[in-house]
């Protein structure tokens, strides 16, 4: 099958100049989204698998928001439980689980959460939190996630502390608290794969391409590459532009929050294979984490700040961040962590829904409204949950405009490279390719067929042939997506300079 072919997954700038042509000869789509970020594309595949046709416009590539931005965690809803928020709890949860078992399976995997307890820490405290444990683990069981996918949480003994968490103080160590929530190997590659997913099921998925204009009769999108502009006509307009909503739909009133992370070698916490969960100031609803990731590094973070002014399209840490996450999660070290030991740094904006207190007090909750000039824009929330604000987003768009739509599918529709575990097991495949290509890890291999030299490590294990993968079948158009978006290598700017040739080449390559 041709990689431009309508049925294919492929996205290449073949396939987008095909669809920006027909486009042009054909303006009449039955839904518009505009957002390539989870969200945005948790639509289109939603929208596209009910048999709507389908596009997808963003202004500069997929995942180029907040949505690479996450910690990568698979929530489970832990933390909005211990705010009495049972609702939200139970949709992350039950969401979790369509993500670990149906959804992706090769992107997520299960991550032991360990909060030590050391003599002084509070009986109190260490009670309060093995009983939200336990009630984490209830949600569990009423998503109908099998333990054998996710664990039951269960008390450590200082040895066993020790062994996931090497790094943590010695002294006074009592035990730890376990419990296990789903981890992505990469937030970037789940919007590559929903877009592909998308385009698989019919939507025209283009990058580059902004909506200049969206009103009641119709929408002018312009592709950013070439600067010509394209009138569309779509029956609805889904509004997935997160923490930018505002500007398609001035009814919307935002709060946007600022996640901040630092990136560190896994070294400076004794190569920890469980997460460091640290309680902010002692408290018991709010956390700090050190965050093991497959190629040894560690996130840390998260920080929950308001912005206020413009929202930038790429957020910086400011060191204000950088201090407290230091100093927050130093808490439990042997060793205090300081600043040579940052290797990088990011933070997103979370697109909350305005409200009154303090941005970490404000509900996770998504909000779909639909504004006088029909425009459904979708908002709020958070990665784990994107599929249910989806579905509720076509839900909208198919009454208030009478859409022909059948009944949403992606619940039970896994993405491109999905597979159960006993079919990834089995694939001949290294076995960091699987966990990010799933199935199609095979065909990660097979770009090096005719020059065996791409499966050379560029660094920290990406290959040639994945850069070139890329280029062919996911979207990439220039070094930002491969580096930043893609393979994620320019988390640490010292590797992305050490990438930037390899990059180039597969551009050339398979330009």
């Amino acid at each position: 099958m041709s990689p431009t072919s309508p049925t294919s997954s492929s996205l290449n700038a073949a396939r987008r100049a095909r669809d920006l042509a027909e486009l042009e000869r054909h303006p009449h789509v039955d839904v518009l989204v505009v957002g390539g970020g989870v969200t945005g594309a948790g639509v289109a595949l939603d929208a596209a698998s009910r048999g709507l046709s389908t596009v997808l416009v963003e202004r500069h590539d997929l995942a180029f928001g907040t949505s690479r931005w996450s910690s990568k965690l698979v929530h489970g809803g832990l933390r909005y439980l211990a705010r009495g928020q049972v609702g939200i709890a139970y949709e992350s949860a039950r969401e979790r689980d369509v993500l670990m078992r149906v959804t992706a399976p090769h992107l997520v995997r299960p991550l032991p959460m360990v909060i030590p307890v050391h003599r002084g820490t509070g009986l109190a405290r260490a009670l309060f939190v093995r009983a939200g444990a336990g009630a984490g683990d209830l949600l569990r069981l009423l998503a109908g996630t099998p333990g054998t996918v996710l664990p039951r949480p269960c008390v450590l003994n200082a040895r066993q502390t020790l062994r996931l968490l090497p790094g943590i103080t010695r002294e006074g160590l009592l035990g730890g608290i376990v419990s296990f929530d789903g981890q992505l190997v990469d937030d970037a590659r789940l919007v590559v794969g929903l877009a592909r997913t998308a385009a698989r099921e019919g939507a025209r998925i283009l990058t580059r391409c902004s909506a200049e204009s969206v009103t009641a009769d119709g929408a002018v999108l312009r592709d950013e590459t070439t600067g010509r502009t394209i009138p569309l006509r779509p029956r609805a307009v889904v509004n997935a532009t997160g923490v930018h909503a505002d500007q398609l739909d001035p009814h919307v009133r935002l709060r946007p929050s600022r996640g901040s992370h630092l990136v560190l070698d896994g070294s400076v916490l004794g190569r920890p294979s469980a997460a460091l969960t640290v309680p902010i100031d002692g408290g018991t609803s709010r956390f700090v984490f050190a965050l093991p990731q497959p190629d040894g590094r560690i996130l840390a973070g998260l920080t929950d700040e308001p912005v206020d002014g413009p929202v930038p399209s790429v957020p910086e840490v400011p060191d204000g961040d950088v201090d407290l996450l230091l100093a927050q999660i130093s808490g439990p070290l042997e060793t205090p962590l300081k600043r040579d030991d940052v290797l990088g740094s990011f933070a997103g904006l979370r697109p909350l829904v305005y409200g009154a207190g303090a941005s970490a007090d404000l509900s996770r909750e998504h909000a779909v409204t639909v504004s006088p000039n029909g425009t459904v824009t979708v908002v709020g929330g958070k990665l784990t949950t994107y599929r249910a604000m989806a579905e509720q987003a076509v839900d909208a768009a198919v009454r208030a405009h009478g859409l022909p739509a059948g009944s949403c599918r992606t619940r039970s529709l896994p993405l491109v490279g999905a597979a159960p575990h006993e079919e990834l097991d089995a694939l001949d495949a290294p076995r960091r390719l699987v966990a990010r290509y799933g199935t199609e890890a095979v065909g990660v291999l097979a770009e090096a067929d005719a020059d065996p030299t791409l499966l050379t490590p560029v660094v920290r294990g990406i290959t040639g042939a994945e850069l070139r993968f890329a280029v062919r079948h996911e979207g990439a158009m220039d070094t930002g997506d491969l580096l930043d978006r893609r393979t994620r290598v320019g988390l640490v700017p010292a590797e992305r300079s050490a990438a930037e040739d390899a990059a180039a080449r597969a551009l050339d390559a398979a330009g």
